[in-house]
C-alpha cells in the first residue's frame, strides 16, 4: 500500500494530498474544497452549539417525526410568496388559518383575514400596524390629529413589542407588574390610556414565567373606561405559545375572539404548533379589521396576488408541516400531545419547589413553562446564574434573569417544556437539578444535608 493510498485512508477528508487544510475565517477562500470537506469542518463547529432537545430556554420546536421531517426534505425549496407558482401550497396556507380562526371561535371563520408569518414576532408587527392604522383612519375621520399614537403593554412583554414601537414610531406605555399584579390584569389600566391609545397587548402565556394575561378582565376594563370616557380601544392577544394550548387544554377559558374587544390574535406555529421554526400566524375577528391599504399586490411573479408581511420571500415548507400536524393530530392528537407536556411540567415544578433552596413564581398552571427563585433556603451562598453555570457543565440549558421593571430585584429561572421532553428525561433533569445543587450548598462550606435540615450555623 503507497503511503498516498495510507493517507486517505487515515484521515480521508483532511489528509488528501493537496487538500486544503485550514480556511480564512472571515474572508472567502482563494480556491475550492471538496464538498465533504467543507460539510465536516461546518459540522464539527456546529457541534460546539447547546444540545437542541436539552434547551429549556427556547420556546421553539426542537422534534418532529420521520414523516414530517420526510416531508421537509420534499419542501424545503418552496417560496411561500410564490402563490402562482405553487398554488397548492398557497391554497394549504389558506386552510390553516381558517383552521385557527376557527379554533379561536372567529365569528365567521370563512369569512375573515389572516395571513402565514415567519414567526409571532412578524405577526405582532402586522397586528400592530393594522391598529395603528385602523386608529389613523378613525382619528382622520374625525377630523383629530394622528400624531403621537400609543399602545399599552406590560411591562413584560416580549421584545418584539418593543420593536414594533421603535421601528413605527408609537409610543410604548408599560403597565408595571408587582407582587401583586404578576400580569397585565386591567388594574389601572384607566391610568394608561387615552384618545392616542391604537390598542391593548394582552399575553396569552408572558415569556418571562409563561402566565396568561386575563384577557377578559383586560376586556371589562376597556369596557368600564369605554362606559366613563367614550373611548372605544381594542386586544391584540399576543399567544404566540398560549394559543395552541388554550383551546385544547383549557377549552372553557374566555380570551379570544369570543370577546367582542379582541381584534387580532397570533401565535408562533413553531412553539407549540409543533413545527420546526420558523412559522407563525394571525387572525384578525373580521375582514374590516384589516385595513385593505395594508395589503400589497404584485403581479411580477406570474399572478395578481396580494401580500401582506414585513417578510416577501420565506419558506413554504413549514405551512406544509403546519397542516401535517393539524390533519395528522386532529384535536384530540393535539389535546393529547399538549396533556402530556403541560404534565411533564408540572411534575419538574413540583419537584423543583420541593428543594428548600428554591421557590417557585408559578407552577406551570397555564402553559407548559415555570419559573422559580432562590428562597431564603439558599443563605445568599450562590446565585440561580451560578445554578445556571452548574447545569450547563451537564448539557442543560436553563436560563436565569432579572424581571421587569419595578421588579429588577428578582431573579428567576425559567424552564419551558415542549413536544419531545419526555418524563425519562424530566427525571434525569431533576437528578442533575439536585446534583448541582448539592454541590453549591458544599461549595459553601455547608454540608448539604445540614443546609437542607435547616441546622447549619
Amino acid at each position: 500500500m503507497t503511503d498516498d493510498r495510507r493517507n486517505v485512508e487515515l484521515n480521508p477528508l483532511f489528509a488528501r494530498i493537496g487538500e486544503a487544510t485550514s480556511f480564512p475565517r472571515n474572508r472567502f477562500p482563494e480556491s475550492e474544497s471538496l464538498p465533504e470537506t467543507a460539510y465536516q469542518i461546518i459540522h464539527d463547529e456546529a457541534m460546539l452549539d447547546g444540545n437542541a432537545r436539552m434547551n429549556l430556554a427556547t420556546f421553539v420546536g426542537t422534534w418532529m417525526d420521520d414523516y414530517a421531517n420526510r416531508l421537509y426534505r420534499e419542501a424545503f425549496d418552496k417560496n411561500m410568496v410564490d402563490k402562482d407558482e405553487y398554488p397548492a401550497t398557497a391554497d394549504i396556507e389558506d386552510r390553516c388559518w381558517r383552521m385557527i380562526a376557527a379554533l379561536w371561535n372567529a365569528p365567521d371563520p370563512d369569512n375573515t383575514a389572516g395571513t402565514s408569518t415567519m414567526g409571532s414576532s412578524e405577526a405582532c408587527m402586522l397586528g400592530g400596524l393594522a391598529l395603528k392604522r385602523r386608529w389613523q383612519h378613525r382619528r382622520r375621520k374625525d377630523g383629530a390629529s394622528t400624531e403621537h399614537p400609543n399602545l399599552v403593554m406590560s411591562a413584560a412583554v416580549q421584545v418584539c413589542w418593543e420593536k414594533f414601537c421603535n421601528f413605527f414610531d408609537v409610543e410604548p406605555r408599560y403597565v408595571p407588574i408587582s407582587e401583586d399584579h404578576k400580569v397585565l390584569d386591567g388594574h389601572d389600566l384607566e391610568e394608561y390610556v387615552d384618545e392616542n391609545t391604537i390598542g391593548v397587548v394582552a399575553i396569552l402565556g408572558v415569556t418571562y414565567t409563561g402566565m396568561y394575561e386575563p384577557v377578559a378582565d383586560i376586556a371589562a376594563a376597556l369596557d368600564r373606561i369605554q362606559d366613563d370616557t367614550g373611548l372605544d380601544i381594542r386586544i391584540h392577544v399576543d399567544a404566540a405559545s398560549g394559543g395552541m394550548i388554550a383551546p385544547f387544554l383549557q377549552p372553557d377559558l374566555e380570551w379570544d375572539f369570543r370577546l367582542p374587544r379582541v381584534a387580532s390574535i397570533n401565535v408562533s406555529g413553531h412553539k407549540y404548533g409543533l413545527v420546526y421554526p420558523g412559522i407563525g400566524w394571525i387572525v384578525w375577528r373580521q375582514p374590516e379589521d384589516l385595513p385593505e391599504d395594508l395589503v400589497s399586490r404584485v403581479s411580477y411573479l406570474g399572478g395578481d396576488m396580494p401580500t401582506f408581511g414585513i417578510n416577501f420571500s420565506r419558506p413554504g415548507a413549514q405551512v406544509l408541516l403546519q397542516y401535517y400536524l393539524f390533519l395528522q393530530l386532529g384535536m384530540d392528537g393535539f389535546r393529547r400531545v399538549q396533556q402530556n407536556t403541560i404534565d411533564v411540567a408540572r411534575y419538574l415544578a413540583a419537584e423543583i419547589g420541593s428543594l428548600p433552596e428554591l421557590d417557585l413564581w408559578n407552577e406551570a398552571q397555564d402553559i407548559p413553562v415555570f419559573a422559580w427563585r432562590l428562597a431564603d433556603a439558599a443563605d445568599g451562598q450562590w446565585t440561580l446564574y451560578d445554578l445556571s453555570d452548574r447545569l450547563r457543565m451537564k448539557g442543560w440549558i436553563v436560563p436565569a434573569y432579572p424581571m421587569p421593571d419595578n421588579l429588577t430585584d428578582v431573579t428567576v429561572q425559567r424552564i419551558v417544556v415542549r413536544n419531545g421532553m419526555s418524563h425519562d428525561l424530566a427525571q434525569f433533569l431533576v437528578r442533575d437539578i439536585r446534583t448541582c445543587v448539592d454541590y453549591l450548598n458544599r461549595a459553601d462550606g455547608t454540608p448539604s444535608d445540614e443546609k437542607r435540615s435547616g441546622f447549619h450555623h
